[in-house]
């Protein structure tokens, strides 16, 4: 039995491909009021697609019939273009070929040799943050960015990277991602900004990017030196079928793909983090009276993390709420179907994460801060919470992205007392990950 589902017509995507540019949640929700969780649409008025924040059918395109669909080149080609063909970008065999290369590197019992770099890091920053409160409030936003791409950089190099090329590695990523955001959203311009020569200053940008990561990469190979970092893990690894190494291209492309997915989310997630507890203070005092419990005046370690049970729901309740991945797609590589619904080869369909994590149908209360809904034998919809995808392309770096939160908000928790800055608004903005639009203005004592 074929199910009709309600369409958006083409003329009234393409008029509101403006407003969706400037604020896609807003539009998303009306869009959703008027037609439901399941419509069709035209993407930046042109491409026409399926949309869905039904965790059924999301359960359904990624995990249950996954084999179905690829990456849908809307994103991945334009964002491949720039950032190169690493984990995020590329799909079938070459996928398969290199998660099972890499996989080994981000398994949890790895990780925990990262915990003392992540540490090392966060002390750092903090001890320039103490200097920078005394001057008034600070822009979380943009702190929180500059703490999670010194730990991705001390993560892979386990060297200090001097703080100049720091700010400019992550200017230069935040850039590029900025403009593959313009050619998705508004493609029928993408004949000028190749015209205007936009497209050659960032594909620029992009091969600075990568010549800088060359560079930290040789000086670790012509050093000779073996270190416990994530470089080291992918340098040892080899592929199953023909016991080889990388070649340095593909290990440059899968830096670039950890350097973009691996610091932009996490520091989304932890700017979330202090606009959320500085509205809830009782879930903060919950997280020092758990810390005091659990590991006392000492720094917390990698054996500690799985006994801060109250700290792990409030990180996994601000990524229900502020999912960093509030959206992905996926195209169709045959003819397919979902409760009668048709997808036919080589169409779209968007899954809407965010709008997976606000239903009221599967949260109690969903725009609700209430860590307690992640409390152990809680039960949660399949595929209604999703921060970091689902199925077999699930992120790689979700433990890393999970540990370094932690370890952060319980520094932080521990050291300050903070508030928002009266009358600063935190509106969310959806580009490739969901940010807080004009940052998070704190003002943070030490307790």
């Amino acid at each position: 039995m074929s199910s009709t589902i309600p369409t958006i017509p083409r003329f009234k995507t393409l008029i509101n491909s403006i407003k969706f540019l400037r604020n896609p949640l807003t539009v998303i929700r009306g869009n959703m009021a008027e037609y439901g969780h399941t419509y069709r649409f035209y993407i930046g008025g042109i491409i026409p697609a399926t949309f869905t924040a039904d965790p059924a059918f999301i359960q359904h395109i990624l995990q249950k019939n996954h084999r179905v669909y690829k990456k849908s080149p809307i994103h991945f080609d334009h964002l491949g273009h720039f950032v190169g063909k690493g984990l995020l970008t590329i799909d079938g065999d070459h996928w398969l070929r290199q998660r099972r290369l890499i996989q080994p590197s981000f398994h949890r019992s790895r990780l925990a040799s990262l915990t003392h770099l992540m540490n090392e890091v966060i002390e750092e920053r903090l001890a320039k943050f103490d200097e920078e409160i005394k001057a008034g409030p600070v822009n979380m936003a943009e702190h929180m960015m500059d703490m999670a791409f010194s730990i991705i950089m001390r993560s892979i190099f386990s060297i200090s990277v001097p703080e100049e090329q720091v700010q400019k590695m992550s200017g230069q990523i935040t850039q590029i991602q900025a403009f593959v955001i313009q050619l998705i959203r508004q493609p029928y311009l993408n004949w000028w900004r190749a015209l205007s020569g936009k497209t050659k200053e960032h594909e620029a940008l992009a091969a600075d990017l990568e010549d800088a990561i060359r560079k930290l990469v040789h000086q670790r190979q012509d050093s000779g030196e073996t270190r416990d970092d994530l470089l080291q893990m992918l340098l040892d690894s080899r592929y199953e079928d023909t016991g080889e190494a990388m070649n340095e291209q593909q290990l440059l492309d899968e830096l670039k793909i950890i350097f973009v997915a691996g610091h932009e989310t996490s520091a989304n997630g932890l700017a979330w983090a202090w606009y959320l507890l500085s509205q809830h203070q009782d879930a903060l005092t919950k997280i020092r009276e758990e810390l005091q419990q659990v590991v006392g005046e000492r720094t917390v370690a990698f054996e500690d993390l799985p006994k801060l049970e109250y700290l792990s729901q409030v990180v996994d309740e601000i990524l229900r709420m502020y999912p960093p991945a509030w959206i992905t797609d996926r195209m169709a590589v045959e003819a397919d179907e979902f409760n009668g619904i048709k997808i036919a080869k080589g169409a779209i369909v968007a899954t809407y994460i965010y709008g997976a994590h606000h239903s009221p149908e599967h949260w109690d209360n969903p725009e609700a801060f209430r860590p307690e809904r992640f409390a152990k034998n809680a039960k949660i919809t399949a595929f209604a919470y999703l921060p970091f995808g689902g199925g077999p392309r699930l992120c790689i770096g979700n433990h890393f992205a999970l540990m370094e939160m932690q370890l952060v908000i319980a520094e932080m928790a521990r050291r300050y007392d903070f508030a928002l800055e009266p009358g600063h608004e935190v509106v969310p903005q959806p580009l490739i990950t969901l940010r807080p639009k004009d940052g998070v203005w704190m003002r943070f004592w030490r307790r």
